[in-house]
């Protein structure tokens, strides 16, 4: 699990890879790989963009997978219907959970806003129960914000 010390270098890395380009897919392929790769115990790290009233797949870090998400369903599509980060200890206990991968057990989706209205969201997969804390959702959703200071929405 990521400790409190290793943040401050994570969102370091981030806020230096990220200053340097707008460009959104870049920015996001990017994102994904230093937090699949910094952060322990992740199967999966990557983004969904909304269109119309659907995520759809983004840059990621893992496994395939589902390619579009309803607005409302499953936890992605909750934290873009809600606005609202979802943290979940046991996804498979989170109703209209979509199991894109058997292999996750808890997850956290931060939602990425552009003028008040939700853009996207980063979603973040564990194969450990309970993996997320609040600590990793507020340093989470401190990375999002570097990515919506730095990136062209």
């Amino acid at each position: 699990m990521t400790t409190t010390h290793s943040y401050p270098l994570l969102l370091k890395q981030l806020e230096s890879i990220l200053s340097m380009e707008t460009d959104p897919i870049a920015n996001m392929a990017n994102m994904a790989a230093v937090l699949f790769n910094g952060l322990a115990n992740l199967n999966w790290a990557g983004f969904y963009v909304l269109r119309g009233d659907t995520l759809v797949l983004g840059p990621f870090q893992g496994k395939p997978a589902c390619v579009r998400i309803p607005l409302g369903r499953g936890v992605c599509g909750t934290a873009a219907q809600t606005g609202q980060t979802q943290r979940v200890n046991n996804v498979h206990t989170f109703k209209g959970h979509i199991a894109c991968d058997s292999a996750s057990n808890s997850e956290i989706v931060i939602p990425i806003f552009k003028d008040g209205a939700v853009w996207g969201v980063l979603d973040i997969d564990s194969p450990i129960l309970a993996r997320f804390t609040q600590e990793d959702q507020e340093n989470l959703e401190q990375a999002v914000q570097l990515f919506t200071q730095f990136t062209s929405l």
